[in-house]
C-alpha cells in the first residue's frame, strides 16, 4: 500500500515503516559519531522502549556502550490494509540494526503494568542475561489497570485548585489563541498518579530485586519535565506535576531498596521536546515552537537522541552526575538556562497568528512531529508500494 501520513487532532493515525527504521537509523548513526561510552552499561531493561526517550535510551545504550537490551512497549502490529504504531516499526529497526553490530536485543510487547509481563520480562533477564545493571523507565501511557484490583485509572491533563487561561497553538491551523482549561476534579489528581507516577516502577524495582536480576551497582532512572513558569499550572503545578512529585518520593524509597545494592535510583528531568505525549498537553505545542526557534539559533537544540545520549554519557556514566538541589539529574539545563528562558518570556507576551511564523518554529515543529511516524525523511520513498505488515525478529522466534 501507499502509506502517508494522516493525522488527526495530536495524533498520526499511520506510520511509514521505512522511514521508522531511517530515524532509527539516524540516531543510531549520532550515538555512534561520538564514540564509545566508557564504563557504559552492559545490560540494559528500557520499560517503554519503542518511542521518544524511551528508544532513544536504547539506542544510546546498545550503540554508545555495546550494551545488550531487553524493551518493552505496547504496540500494534500492522495487517495487510493498515499500517502498525510506530512503536512497532521502531523496534523492529532497532532489533534489526542490533543483530547487524552484533549486539543482543529483545523484545516484549505487552501491557507492561501487568504482572504477566514483569514475570515473563524478569524470566527473560535470568535466561539470557543473568542481571541487568541499568533500567530506564520511560513509560507514557493515558491508562493504567492495577495489576492487583483490576481497577482502571485514566489520567487528565488538569490544573489543580482553579480554572487556566493561556496562549495555545492549534497544531492544526497554526492559529495561535487562548485556551482556557478547568480545573481537575474528584479523583482526577489520584488517577493521574496512579498511572502516571513512581508506583509502576517501584513495583517493577520491587519485582527485580526480588527475583535477584538487579547487579551490583545497579542505576534505575525514570524520566520527569519542569519547565518554566508560563507552563507550571498546566504541568508542574497540574495533575501530571502531582504524578512527577510522586516519581520523586518513589525515587527516594528506591535509594533506600538498591542502597543494599550499591545501587541508585535517579530522576531525569528532560528538555521539552516533540513527542506523542508531549504533543497532547495544552500550551506546551506553542512553548516548544519557540524554544525551537531559540535554541536552533544558539546551537544548543537537542533531540531525544542527543538528550539521552549525554545523559548516559555526561551524567550516569562519567562519575558526575551533577544532580540538582532535589537529587534530580537535569538534562534541561541548556533550555532553562536564563538567557534562552528570557527571550522566549519576551516572544510569549508577544506572539500571536500574525507573527508566530516569525517568532517560532512551526516547521521545526511539525517535521519533529511527523518524523515520530516516519514521514519526511530524506531518502524514503514515499510513493512506493510498501508492506505494513512486517514482524518484529524477536517476537517471531
Amino acid at each position: 500500500m501507499i502509506i502517508a501520513p494522516k493525522i488527526r487532532g495530536f495524533i498520526c493515525t499511520t506510520a511509514h515503516p521505512e522511514g521508522c527504521a531511517k530515524h532509527v537509523g539516524e540516531q543510531i548513526a549520532i550515538v555512534k559519531s561520538r564514540g564509545l561510552i566508557a564504563n557504559g552499561p552492559k545490560r540494559v531493561l528500557v520499560i517503554g522502549s519503542s518511542t521518544g526517550y524511551g528508544l532513544s535510551s536504547r539506542i544510546a545504550a546498545a550503540f554508545g556502550a555495546n550494551a545488550a537490551t531487553i524493551g518493552v512497549a505496547f504496540e500494534r502490529a500492522g495487517s495487510e490494509d493498515s499500517t502498525a504504531t510506530a512503536g512497532w516499526y521502531n523496534t523492529r529497526a532497532f532489533e534489526l540494526e542490533a543483530a547487524k553490530a552484533g549486539l543482543y536485543a529483545r523484545s516484549f510487547n505487552g501491557d507492561a503494568f501487568s504482572d504477566a509481563v514483569k514475570k515473563e520480562v524478569i524470566d527473560a533477564v535470568k535466561a539470557d542475561l543473568g542481571q541487568v545493571d541499568l533500567v530506564i523507565y520511560s513509560l507514557a501511557s493515558p491508562r493504567r489497570t492495577d495489576p492487583k484490583t483490576g481497577e482502571v485509572y485514566k489520567s487528565v491533563l488538569k490544573p489543580v485548585g482553579q480554572s487556566y487561561t493561556n496562549k495555545n497553538l492549534n497544531t492544526t491551523t497554526g492559529v495561535v489563541n487562548e485556551i482556557t482549561i478547568e480545573p481537575a476534579e474528584g479523583d482526577d489528581v489520584a488517577n493521574t498518579i496512579a498511572v502516571m507516577g513512581g508506583q509502576d516502577w517501584e513495583l517493577w524495582t520491587d519485582a527485580l530485586l526480588e527475583a535477584g536480576v538487579l547487579a551490583e551497582g545497579c542505576q534505575t532512572v525514570a524520566y520527569s519535565y519542569i519547565g518554566p513558569s508560563m507552563t507550571w499550572p498546566i504541568y508542574k503545578n497540574g495533575t501530571i506535576g502531582k504524578a512527577k512529585e510522586d516519581l520523586e518520593r518513589v525515587q527516594r524509597a528506591l535509594d533506600e531498596k538498591l542502597a543494599p545494592l550499591h545501587g541508585k535510583a535517579w530522576v531525569s528531568v528532560n528538555k521539552a521536546l516533540v513527542t506523542q505525549a508531549s504533543s497532547a498537553i495544552p500550551v506546551v505545542p506553542l512553548y516548544i515552537s519557540l524554544l525551537y526557534k531559540v535554541m536552533k539559533d544558539e546551537g544548543t537544540h537537542e533531540d531525544t537522541i542527543e538528550q539521552m545520549d549525554r545523559m548516559l554519557r555526561d551524567r550516569l556514566y562519567n562519575g558526575n552526575p551533577q544532580p540538582d538541589e532535589a537529587g534530580r539529574i537535569r538534562v534541561d539545563d541548556w533550555e532553562m538556562s536564563p538567557q534562552v528562558q528570557d527571550i522566549i518570556a519576551g516572544r510569549w507576551a508577544e506572539v500571536n497568528t500574525e507573527n508566530f511564523l516569525q517568532l517560532g518554529d512551526f516547521a521545526g515543529y511539525q517535521s519533529s512531529f511527523l518524523r515520530l511516524f516516519g514521514f519526511g525523511l530524506e531518502g524514503v520513498d514515499y510513493g512506493a508500494d510498501t508492506d505494513p505488515a512486517v514482524g518484529i525478529p524477536s517476537l517471531e522466534s
